[in-house]
């Protein structure tokens, strides 16, 4: 079992192998791994089981000897450029959005927001998985906006069908809103905003109306705003702005 049983009954602090993911050792079920080979201890004792609890104010937790302390919370803006994935591991050997951060390589971080390797715009990255979540959880609602140059422009009706929902492989496909930003004889830009995201969802919804989208921006997730940042740049955000972003999510700065 374990050395430290008791704290398998405990609610108190989290469970071991959850720490060890916050401390960036690896993915929580490979920490669990890690956990069961004997490779980790607490408190200077072997533990082999991954629920077993820690409390992280006072427990000293090693791997292969080495203590291991959780990374400070990081929240970034970056700008994704076109033919980057938004995955931490592509098994295929793919270009990913950790081009971007090549100083963080030693960091657990995760995207938000998902971009397929022909968008680009603003990508969320953290360590904060519970505000992860929430972010791209459709119970929120945490609008994202995209700026779309299309051909041929769409129909007017359409954009009216895009709020209502277009079906499209067995799913309904919807906007918040949909905006016309510009039309020339051949090329449209339109600003669309969403609440869900579903898979290539814009892509698909411009699809069903004829046309084809050419270039994919999103430029704003919930307060955060990609503004002048350049393609493969990146900024920390704000105070004002994680505030605000912890605000549309439903936490607080409290439950940090």
């Amino acid at each position: 079992m374990c050395s430290d049983c008791p704290r398998l009954e405990s609610n108190d602090g989290i469970r071991l192998a959850a720490y060890l993911a916050r401390c960036g050792v690896a993915s929580r079920r490979a920490c669990e791994e890690i956990i069961r080979a004997g490779r980790v201890t607490l408190n200077a004792q072997p533990v082999r089981h991954p629920a077993v609890r820690v409390r992280p104010e006072s427990d000293q937790v090693a791997v292969d000897g080495t203590l291991v302390r959780p990374q400070p919370a990081l929240y970034l803006a970056l700008h994704k450029p076109r033919g980057l994935l938004c995955t931490s591991h592509d098994p295929q050997g793919r270009r990913t959005f950790w081009e971007c951060l090549p100083t963080l390589r030693r960091w657990r971080l995760y995207s938000v927001g998902r971009l397929d390797a022909d968008s680009e715009g603003l990508l969320l990255v953290t360590n904060d998985g519970g505000l992860a979540a929430r972010l791209i959880h459709p119970r929120y609602h945490v609008p994202k906006v995209y700026r779309v140059w299309c051909a041929p422009p769409v129909k007017p009706e359409w954009l009216a069908r895009f709020i209502r929902g277009v079906e499209s492989e067995g799913e309904v496909l919807r906007a918040r809103s949909v905006r016309t930003l510009e039309v020339r004889q051949d090329l449209a830009c339109y600003e669309v905003v969403l609440v869900e995201g579903r898979k290539r969802q814009i892509r698909r919804m411009f699809a069903k109306a004829g046309a084809e989208v050419r270039r994919l921006l999103r430029t704003q997730i919930g307060p955060v705003r990609l503004g002048r940042l350049a393609p493969g740049r990146w900024r920390p955000l704000a105070r004002s702005e994680l505030s605000a972003l912890r605000a549309v999510a439903g936490l607080t700065d409290s439950a940090q």
